[in-house]
């Protein structure tokens, strides 16, 4: 069962590697190994006129798995929805939870999403020896749903208040798709780029293929599954904090790095004299110097995905030193009425928020 996909190519990920070359060599392994059965877990959309890298890819390992002397089988799923949310359906989720509205790019796009439990069900009698032979399904669910209606009912779902959904123009989204394919590279596998929209102005609903009848699995509704799955707090919590988590990334970066080139230019002098009267004599020009180039190399650090979590760990043991040494030189700046000491500790929690919220899976 082959079910490997990458959005767009960034730090690390690539379509080619993941959608050609990789199936191109799991074809080669089969037919060597004596396998015959492949179930090819694809999308719906992945054809030459989605215009991405990522349908193109998909459409080509299609072509791969049908010209092989497999005994394969195609899958398309639509959007699958599950109690857990990755990727895309976290994106619709977090919109769902906004506060005040929920801003939504276009939002006539048609859904029919599919329970993870049916793809699964589906895949499970893929593998049986009746299954359907060399044939391809797209793999909609029952029930359409357009983007607005998909938020509304996720609302709804995790038990909110009713809140107007806003489409936001185009052209306003442009910068947010533009800073989602730039984090993209830097390791961050943001749904909200370019590829996920052409693909979702492309098509992401399918058509009827008969999969579940031809399969013998059962096909839910996207309401249905929601009934059958109740929301818990922290559904709402992963919602809420979805947006919270980049902007205090952000937040703290910014924090880190523009402290440190303050240091350098117009608050060096102060951060010298500072020193000089906590006592620190001749070593004040280096304790700032060496402090400043820490904080720099910590803020541009924290942005670059594989090292988030443990930057920002290293950032809040470093303030603790910080403090310790402040403490002991400087104690008075504790009861200093603009609380330079005190207003490290909500920096510190925020550090603590960025790696406790750090996992993918």
């Amino acid at each position: 069962v082959n079910c490997v996909g990458v959005l767009q190519n960034g730090a690390g990920d690539s379509t080619r590697a993941a959608h050609v070359d990789g199936p191109r060599a799991l074809i080669a392994a089969c037919e060597a190994a004596g396998v015959r059965r492949l179930v090819h877990i694809s999308a719906v959309g992945a054809d030459d006129d989605a215009g991405t890298d990522y349908a193109r890819t998909k459409a080509q390992t299609e072509r791969l798995i049908e010209a092989s002397a497999l005994d394969w089988l195609i899958l398309r799923p639509s959007l699958v929805v599950d109690r857990a949310a990755f990727g895309g359906t976290g994106l619709i989720r977090a919109l769902a939870a906004f506060p005040l509205f929920s801003p939504v790019l276009g939002g006539d796009q048609t859904f029919r999403p599919i329970p993870l439990g049916d793809l699964s069900a589906a895949v499970v009698a893929a593998l049986k020896s009746a299954a359907p032979s060399r044939q391809s399904f797209d793999m909609p669910g029952p029930e359409p749903v357009t983007m607005v209606e998909t938020v509304r009912l996720y609302r709804d779902w995790m038990g909110l208040s009713p809140a107007p959904v806003v489409r936001v123009p185009r052209a306003l989204a442009s910068p947010a798709l533009a800073i989602g394919d730039l984090l993209g590279r830097l390791g961050w596998s943001s749904p909200i780029r370019t590829t996920a929209i052409k693909q979702m102005d492309h098509d992401v609903s399918g058509h009827d293929s008969g999969w579940a009848q031809a399969l013998g699995v059962p096909s839910r509704g996207f309401t249905r599954f929601l009934a059958e799955t109740p929301a818990s707090v922290q559904d709402v919590w992963h919602a809420r904090l979805w947006f919270v988590r980049p902007v205090s990334i952000v937040t703290l970066g910014l924090f880190w790095l523009i402290t440190g080139l303050i240091s350098f230019g117009p608050g060096w002098d102060r951060a010298v004299a500072i020193l000089h009267e906590g006592g620190y004599g001749r070593m004040a020009g280096p304790i700032a110097w060496w402090g400043a180039l820490l904080d720099v190399v910590l803020g541009l650090m924290l942005f670059v995905r594989p090292w988030t979590a443990r930057v920002a760990i290293f950032m809040c043991l470093a303030t603790v030193g910080y403090l310790t040494a402040a403490t002991l030189s400087l104690p008075h700046f504790w009861i200093d009425p603009l609380g330079p000491w005190l207003k490290v500790l909500p920096m510190m929690a925020l550090c603590l928020f960025v790696a406790a919220t750090d996992a993918r899976r």
